[in-house]
């Protein structure tokens, strides 16, 4: 591939929902293009983009693939993004690095809750957008209804550049609005025909929709329009693309990519209005030194600047960095400075991704994209700068892990390698965690939806080696007291020579905080001597780890030590430890003990249509709403629930809204557990102990 300046590239990203052919039109666009000879199937497991054993597997894109190829005399990268929730990190942070998406919409299923969602991140990110309506071929097809859609959802700026000859299996063509002429398809390219007579009044109709939005864009325009003068074919040509890279028109074309229809003029309109890198603004970053606002220009002569939004972990090559040059150039075989991290880092051998494939190049400017192996100490969301002007850029707002499941080996011994293999899964994936709770001993892994985790959870398999079991976590339950007792301890043991002997009288009491654990010395009158005491606190703490009543860590405990007595040879450290902690078991247990349970402090945002369901919902799991706010069109619902209710919440929030719907959650406090409920999750523990 040849080199190409700034202005001569286009960073596209493919955006949708799950289903929509996004993949397969990235297929058809490299096919079109010259850059590969075949069309490879999502069916066959051959496609370019989705290479991945989980995605050939399922069938389905779950992580962002980048395939280069070239068009009259530019550059396209596509950036093919999954469709499915559970990979909206990928969509994010293909977003931040692309000038301009697709907005692939299925010509049979219209607008679904996914393009509602890439049409909001997009218009987040000031991202000008193309809907290209796909499936055009397929049975049902109806463009005119999916058009309605569009312009119902998004809005009158979306406005259609194309109308299509025939529809389903009987789609054949396309009638240019903008140019005003008429294109049937062969092959990979299209030849021009006469517009079909029943399509000339729509063509007029939609022709008056263009030109108003074109002069909407500028004053001079919209005054020459308004005074009855037509636009010459010049402004329409110029005001179109004004009206595309400021956000204010939202092309509308259609096609076929399985079977390659309409592939060639889609292209045509990305490097005719999509903009190149330097056609949006100046990148805004910070100087890690003097802490002031710093700009990077899209220009070879400014100092490099790039931003690492990928990382992706391959056994073979190791760590595998991409990233997006926004100023500058990156030369291969160089040292830079990452700035996020304060380190000098050297740079091998620059790659060009396509799908799987590398090819090797010498160097990188401003506006493209690349990759480069086996980085020391960068990661995601890292700087690379010249060391002599450095600057930190913005990074990717990723969203929070929302589902959490536990890991265990299917082979014993393999739980090094699953660590291994987890943190270089974590490295790849900014939206996934792992954590190891100390109190349920059990290694969690968190992600955004059950589907992620199992793919995850293939990944290790495929490429580590390794292959796990996933199941709902054990609740962090702890024990605490309701009542105030006094007992004894008494480890008394002769067995010849010298004994054993402990002895001391504790009051157990009810913190009222229901957490951490205090402990007070009474003794008067050398009852228990001094160097004994430091044992007795010790034993206690160390019966705090589990609690009589399952099992669980007791918290809220306050301890007295108020009197005892000791042997003068047969006293001891060891001995005073294990009475105390007698006592401490003995006293635990009469001091009306009771469970408690995690609560989680939830926050939903789900449309207002919703309300009702997820309210009801909330109250099946034992929840309580603590308020409601409007916020930008949707309803925030505060509420707390405990953490045992609320593992699958992530799956069946999103079936109760049709994916609509989000919530967080954050860990609040513990509360006694209804005492019907303790019953048994007592019982089940000690089951478990055995």
């Amino acid at each position: 591939m040849k080199n190409y300046k700034s202005d001569m590239i286009r960073n596209v990203g493919l955006i949708a929902h799950s289903g929509s052919g996004k993949t397969s039109l990235a297929e058809a666009m490299l096919y079109t293009s010259g850059a590969i000879d075949r069309l490879g199937k999502i069916d066959e497991g051959n496609t370019t983009c989705d290479f991945d054993p989980e995605e050939i597997k399922r069938r389905i894109s779950i992580s962002t693939a980048f395939a280069p190829c070239e068009w009259k005399n530019n550059k396209i990268n596509i950036l093919d993004t999954p469709g499915y929730f559970d990979f909206v990190g990928e969509v994010k942070s293909a977003i931040r690095v692309v000038e301009s998406g697709i907005i692939v919409t299925c010509a049979v299923s219209g607008v679904e809750v996914g393009t509602e969602q890439v049409q909001k991140f997009a218009s987040e990110a000031g991202l000008p957008h193309i809907f290209f309506i796909n499936k055009m071929d397929r049975e049902n097809a109806n463009f005119y209804k999916v058009l309605d859609q569009i312009r119902q959802f998004f809005g009158q700026k979306a406005v259609p550049f194309q109308l299509p000859i025939g529809a389903e299996a009987n789609f054949k063509g396309v009638v240019d609005i903008v140019h005003q002429k008429a294109y049937t398809f062969e092959g990979k390219g299209v030849k021009e025909c006469p517009i079909p007579e029943e399509l000339k009044a729509d063509m007029e109709n939609y022709r008056s929709m263009l030109v108003e939005a074109v002069a909407e864009t500028d004053d001079d325009l919209l005054t020459k329009y308004l005074e009855g003068e037509e636009l010459s074919e010049e402004e329409i040509q110029k005001g179109l693309r004004k009206g595309v890279l400021s956000g204010q028109i939202y092309p509308i074309l259609c096609g076929s990519a399985l079977t390659n229809k309409g592939i060639s003029l889609l292209m045509d309109t990305i490097c005719d209005y999509m903009p190149s890198p330097q056609d949006r603004a100046v990148e805004k970053g910070v100087n890690p030194v003097t802490n002031s606002e710093e700009i990077r220009e899209c220009k070879l002569d400014a100092p490099l600047s790039a931003l690492v939004f990928k990382t992706m972990a391959d056994p073979y090559v190791g760590k595998l960095t991409i990233f997006k040059v926004f100023s500058g150039k990156l030369q291969s075989d160089s040292t830079v400075y990452n700035a996020t991290k304060g380190e000098n880092e050297k740079i091998g051998q620059l790659y060009i991704m396509k799908g799987k494939k590398q090819e090797n190049v010498a160097e990188v400017v401003a506006g493209d994209i690349a990759a480069v192996a086996k980085l020391q100490y960068t990661s995601t969301n890292d700087t690379l700068t010249d060391k002599d002007h450095p600057v930190v850029l913005s990074g990717i707002d990723f969203p929070r892990p929302v589902l959490s499941m536990a890991v265990q080996p299917k082979s014993q011994g393999d739980e090094e390698k699953i660590s291994a293999g987890l943190t270089r899964l974590m490295e790849e994936d900014r939206t996934f965690e792992v954590i190891k709770n100390t109190e349920t001993g059990q290694l969690l892994v968190s992600g955004m939806g059950e589907i992620h985790l199992e793919v995850l959870a293939g990944k290790l398999a495929n490429k580590f080696g390794t292959e796990v079991l996933l199941d709902i976590p054990k609740v962090p339950y702890r024990e605490t007291i309701r009542a105030t007792v006094k007992v004894e301890g008494k480890h008394k043991k002769q067995s010849g020579g010298r004994g054993q002997y402990g002895h001391v009288w504790l009051e157990l009491q009810p913190l009222e905080s229901e957490d951490g654990f205090e402990f007070e010395d009474k003794i008067f009158g050398g009852a228990v001597p001094k160097q004994y005491i430091p044992a007795v606190e010790k034993g206690i703490r160390e019966s705090l780890k589990a609690g009589e009543l399952a099992g669980y860590p007791v918290v809220g405990v306050k301890a007295i030590l108020y009197d005892g007595s000791f042997h003068p040879v047969d006293s001891s450290e060891m001995a005073f430890k294990i009475a105390a902690s007698m006592a401490f078991k003995k006293g635990t247990s009469q001091a009306k003990p009771v469970l408690l349970e995690p609560i989680m402090d939830i926050e939903v945002v789900v449309p207002e249509s919703y309300m009702g369901d997820i309210i009801g919902d909330l109250n099946k799991r034992r929840g309580r709403i603590m308020g409601m706010e409007p916020k930008d069109g949707m309803q925030h619902i505060k509420a707390q629930a405990p953490m045992a209710e609320m593992f699958r919440y992530a799956t069946d929030l999103r079936s109760m809204t049709q994916g609509r719907g989000s919530f967080t959650s954050k860990f609040s406090h513990y509360e006694e557990v209804p005492a019907q409920l303790a019953e048994k999750i007592i019982e089940e523990a000690n089951q478990a102990a055995g």
